[in-house]
């Protein structure tokens, strides 16, 4: 739509400077008259000379200026002189001049009346019949590859060295390069190169990130596209763009295809609406003719990207087609240090500042939300006019990063500082007291994203597997808010709410996923179903009876009264110093692990905090 109306500006414009070059080839700044009135000038004796120009006048006056008339065509000027009552001497005494008309003039003066209209006309034609010409080719192209390339000569390429982390994944991609460079070398031993590698992990992990590092490194063109991308409202769109992907692959091979999102179309087929016909299907079946089809695609890598593995269809997972699988896992305690010594190379922090600390604090986080982290906290020390990022900044953004910014504008009364405080108060005296949780490092009731207070605990060390005691721990650790409110206030509040349903989601787990509850046994109940169309887990297939579903919620209840019995008896038999802690943190509203400890005046019960065998 733009095109079209900065070409009808143009054309407008065009027109308009023709006109004005025509009417200023035709301009004269000289006066005109009638006929008869430059006859009376020449009977009183006021004109010096004439020039006559076929029909045209011209007449200059002894005082130098100059007038124009028309006379009637076929007489001559004499004739008509002598008509208006010129005496012939007075038509003797003054030099007259004849001159041909211009050649010019006379054309223009001619032609333009007809030619300016059809000229106006083609030109009309000409634009419009331009504009549909146009409009066949887009609708002749709008199947062809929408996708993005990144040549093997671009600047600022991503290598592996760009890439922290995530090393068996990288061990593993290297034979990928290998093969995109010295194929031969593979080819005397009779080994084939990948068609395909996908890349499977959460959102975040540096999925997209190493695929670019995999071209970087190998030095051959990159395709990119999201599997969004190839699917539109128009039947045979998807396939369309597939198939011209791969032509122009295989025209720049060896390269790298990468698909991001895959899952987009890559689902399980027969699974969604529309059944066979689904475009969504056909561009599937397209992707897995091109991978491993009639026609050999020599060189041509094919990488995709997806977070839900489990809803993609087997055929896109078969030898031949995705033959490698790699799994990018959240960094463990080494990997968080390294990524953010990348994002710190352009950043000024300060001295005394230890990443290894910052990595410590944050657990769980991926690639991504440590980027954010040094980002925010650039951002805070610009806003605090600071020469560099401190470490208070750093702490102050993984808070940020994990619960959202601070909400000093939200006021609360006396009444909910003190509920606040002893609810969190009861989560870090619990955490502190039970010897299989995480050590407590802060503890504040100023308000962040949705929460009124936050309790942060991180684990000393990485783990993969959790035991059943740990678990239990948990459930108390999340009911000692509500065991504090209870016990403190004889009531309770809607400050519990998030607290009650992440310990209901345990205890669930525990007894129906993970076989920890002794009364049921090692089983798993309830089997999870994707609805695909929808793309969320939100129909569960109930493989048990009604009997057993009655025991599962007797278990449940079980385990969370036990937890919340845990809390309460800690909390009674500690509640001094929980007033010692509750009566430092209204008047501090933040404490940091060393006030903390020294406000409790209890050893610290965490096997984290014991010494290691």
């Amino acid at each position: 739509m733009n095109q079209t109306v900065r070409n009808i500006i143009i054309f407008a414009v065009s027109m308009v400077i023709l006109g004005a070059i025509l009417a200023t080839a035709s301009l004269d700044s000289t006066k005109r008259t009638d006929i008869a009135t430059l006859a009376g000038e020449v009977q009183k004796g006021n004109v010096a000379s004439l020039v006559i120009r076929g029909n045209e006048v011209e007449a200059t006056y002894k005082d130098g200026s100059k007038t124009k008339a028309e006379k009637e065509p076929g007489d001559s000027l004499p004739t008509v002189f002598k008509n208006y009552g010129v005496d012939a001497e007075r038509m003797r005494v003054i030099p007259t001049e004849i001159k041909e008309a211009s050649g010019f003039s006379y054309w223009v003066s001619l032609l333009a009346p007809t030619i300016l209209p059809l000229i106006l006309l083609v030109a009309i034609m000409w634009f419009f019949l331009r504009q549909v010409q146009g409009q066949n080719n887009k609708a002749l192209s709008f199947g062809q590859n929408a996708g993005h390339e990144i040549s093997k000569d671009a600047k600022d390429k991503v290598t592996f060295k760009d890439v922290a982390g995530v090393k068996e994944a990288k061990h593993e991609l290297m034979e990928i390069v290998e093969f995109l460079k010295t194929p031969e070398k593979f080819a005397a031993f009779g080994a084939k190169i990948p068609k395909g590698v996908l890349l499977m992990g959460a959102p975040g992990t540096g999925k997209t990130l190493l695929a670019k590092a995999i071209a970087g490194e190998a030095d051959v063109p990159f395709f990119f596209m999201s599997g969004s991308e190839f699917v539109e409202m128009f039947v045979g769109v998807g396939a369309s763009r597939v198939r011209d992907l791969f032509a122009r692959a295989k025209k720049n091979a060896p390269c790298i295809i990468f698909i991001d999102e895959i899952d987009a179309v890559g689902r399980q087929r027969g699974s969604g609406l529309g059944g066979s016909h689904d475009e969504r299907e056909q561009t599937l079946n397209q992707i897995l003719v091109e991978m491993d089809g009639f026609e050999p695609n020599a060189g041509v890598i094919m990488i995709a990207a997806t977070n839900r593995p489990d809803v993609l269809d087997p055929a896109l997972l078969r030898p031949g087609r995705f033959d490698r699988r790699i799994v990018l896992d959240p960094p463990d305690i080494d990997d968080r240090e390294a990524i953010l010594k990348i994002h710190a190379k352009h950043k000024p922090l300060a001295k005394n500042v230890s990443l290894r600390k910052v990595a410590e604090r944050t657990p769980g986080f991926s690639g991504a939300d440590l980027m954010n982290l040094m980002n925010e906290s650039a951002i805070l020390a610009v806003r605090r006019s600071k020469a560099s990022i401190t470490e208070d900044e750093l702490l102050e953004s993984i808070e940020k990063v994990m619960l959202g910014p601070e909400r000093r504008g939200r006021v609360m009364n006396e009444e909910e500082r003190r509920t606040t405080a002893y609810h969190e108060v009861g989560h870090a005296l619990v955490a502190h007291l039970l010897p299989h949780t995480d050590p407590v490092q802060k503890v504040s009731i100023i308000s962040r994203g949705r929460a009124a207070g936050y309790t942060i605990k991180t684990p000393t060390e990485d783990r993969h597997m959790r035991k059943r005691e740990e678990y239990l721990e948990d459930l108390a650790v999340l009911l000692g808010g509500y065991a504090a409110e209870q016990i403190i206030f004889n009531d309770i509040t809607t400050g519990a709410s998030s607290d009650m349903k992440g310990a209901t989601q345990i205890a669930k787990d525990m007894v129906t996923q993970w076989g920890m509850s002794s009364a049921l046994g090692p089983r798993v109940y309830g089997e999870r179903e994707d609805m695909i169309f929808l793309g969320r887990n939100i129909h569960e297939n109930r493989d048990y009876s009604e009997k057993i579903a009655e025991k599962i919620d007797t278990e449940i209840d079980h385990l969370i009264s036990q937890g919340l019995e845990t809390a309460k008896r800690l909390i009674t038999e500690n509640r001094e110093a929980m007033e010692r802690v509750a009566a430092a943190l209204l008047e501090k509203e933040t404490m940091e692990r060393d006030a903390f400890l020294e406000a409790i005046q209890i050893p610290d019960a965490n096997l984290g905090n014991r010494p290691k065998k």
